[in-house]
């Protein structure tokens, strides 16, 4: 039997050298580059997702560094940055402190308002909180974001924020009180107290500059094809190579990527990087799909599609020994933007992209979510829903969720609130009504704004959406 075993062992080592001979040297470089770019594209994902909202900073909103973008209204489908928040007014200073130096970025107190939101770098790890929840704990405070290397002993009366890449932005919500025209006003007047200046110019602060991108398509969605690859070698010659990454160097100079070198697909080359990039995006679909199999309540669809090991590296830039969550980080970075620093202090995420039967959530099908009374947040909780293909805000929607804070929301006389999401909205029950696309698939996103020990503890829970006949 030994024998037979071992006479087996050797017919397919031989059967499988002689499939390798047989492939070309075109055929070994074309599946070189596909797999390396395969890889590129999960790693390099919170870099693309970075550019890409950069991008439409400048395409879009006619900014720039060191400047803020804003929205002087409450986003709708035309910010197509990765699951938004369409309802907290959103600023967003990008910084780059290679030609200014160190960049402040300055947080008011919270007297007038409330400011929810964390600084980044460009691989969109966590620096620091900022606001109530963050390291000012709501009395205002002035950020200083310290490029590679700095050697200077940053000056007193500062929250010094060392990073080890020169670009990087901070996601700020203006929180508001109520659902009132007059709130959402306040709300932004309140945000505009933020200052982003140089250092070196902090004795004189000139006026930080804001672009207004309400009316504009703001197109920063991630590309699943060869353009991922040029979004990715910008922020390559961009950044220094950090030492837990040069183990990339030479698999991004298969694909062409190469610090100093200007990056050129031609027509072959470009087909396989588009095949890789579509490869790419659904092993993390199938992967982030996989992630609702650990709900966040027992036998709940809704869940935390977040890897533990992200959870707990992140916030210490990858230091942890033994661990370097790529996948994970790729996983997030296909759906989401921002990562807080600690994850649960100003705002906690449940999502769903599946019915209580366990069916995918139907554009073109009705469901009920009854939300129920006595929801443990000190601010706001709200429903958003997303194009599951995409992760953005569902196109040419009137609206893409529901809040605490919507004026027209209709509470049962328990306190619970009644949600309803399809295509049409039932009949009576227009202000709780959250519009789908039939013929596409959508994901809802639950987010508690300020939450409370019963959200941890799960003496509070929130149910499934259940599918339900069409009311007329």
């Amino acid at each position: 039997m030994l024998r037979s075993l071992l006479l087996a062992i050797a017919l397919t080592s031989v059967a499988t050298t002689a499939g390798a001979q047989a492939l070309s040297s075109d055929d070994l470089a074309r599946r070189n580059l596909e797999r390396r770019a395969v890889e590129a594209v999960i790693w390099g994902m919170p870099l693309v997702n970075y550019d890409q909202m950069f991008q439409a900073v400048l395409r879009q909103a006619k900014g720039g560094f060191n400047e803020v973008v804003f929205w002087s209204r409450l986003v709708d489908w035309k910010n197509q940055t990765l699951t938004p928040n369409p309802d907290a007014i959103y600023l967003m200073p990008f910084i780059d402190t290679k030609e200014a130096g160190p960049m402040v970025i300055e947080i008011p107190p919270a007297d007038t308002g409330v400011i929810n939101g964390t600084i980044m770098n460009a691989w969109q790890v966590p620096l620091e909180d900022v606001g109530p929840a963050g390291a000012d704990k709501g009395k205002g405070a002035k950020y200083l974001v310290l490029p590679p290397d700095y050697k200077q002993k940053p000056p007193p009366g500062y929250i010094a924020l060392p990073s080890d890449t020169y670009r990087g932005y901070a996601l700020l919500r203006s929180i508001l009180k109520s659902g009132s025209a007059a709130d959402l006003e306040k709300a932004v007047a309140y945000g505009k107290r933020i200052k982003v200046y140089p250092l070196s110019q902090a004795a004189k602060p000139p006026a930080t500059r804001f672009h207004d991108a309400a009316d504009t398509l703001f197109e920063a969605a991630i590309p699943y094809s060869a353009r991922y690859f040029e979004a990715l070698d910008r922020q390559v010659q961009a950044e220094p190579w950090l030492t837990r990454d040069k183990a990339m160097i030479d698999q991004l100079k298969t694909i062409g990527i190469e610090k100093g070198k200007p990056y050129v697909a031609d027509g072959a080359r470009q087909a396989t990087l588009d095949a890789a990039a579509q490869e790419a995006r659904a092993w993390l679909e199938m992967k982030y799909e996989q992630a609702f199999a650990t709900p966040y309540f027992d036998g709940s669809r809704w869940a935390l599609p977040v890897s533990p090991d992200y959870v707990t590296s992140a916030p210490k830039n990858f230091a942890v020994p033994d661990s370097y969550p790529v996948d994970g980080r790729g996983i997030l970075f296909s759906f989401i933007f921002f990562t807080p620093k600690t994850l649960g202090a100003g705002q906690f995420y449940l999502m769903t992209i599946m019915d209580k039967d366990g069916q995918a959530l139907d554009g073109g099908h009705a469901y009920r979510l009854t939300v129920p009374a006595k929801v443990p947040v000190t601010q706001y909780w709200s429903v958003t829903v997303y194009d599951r293909a995409t992760h953005t805000l569902i196109r040419e929607m009137a609206r893409p969720g529901r809040s605490s804070q919507s004026p027209e929301l209709q509470r049962n006389a328990d306190g619970s609130v009644d949600l309803w999401f399809g295509p049409t909205a039932p009949a009576g029950k227009e202000g709780n009504w959250i519009p789908t696309r039939a013929g596409a698939r959508f994901e809802a996103l639950f987010r508690f704004y300020g939450p409370e020990k019963a959200l941890f503890d799960k003496s509070w829970k929130l149910p499934d959406i259940e599918t339900v006949k069409q009311e007329q």
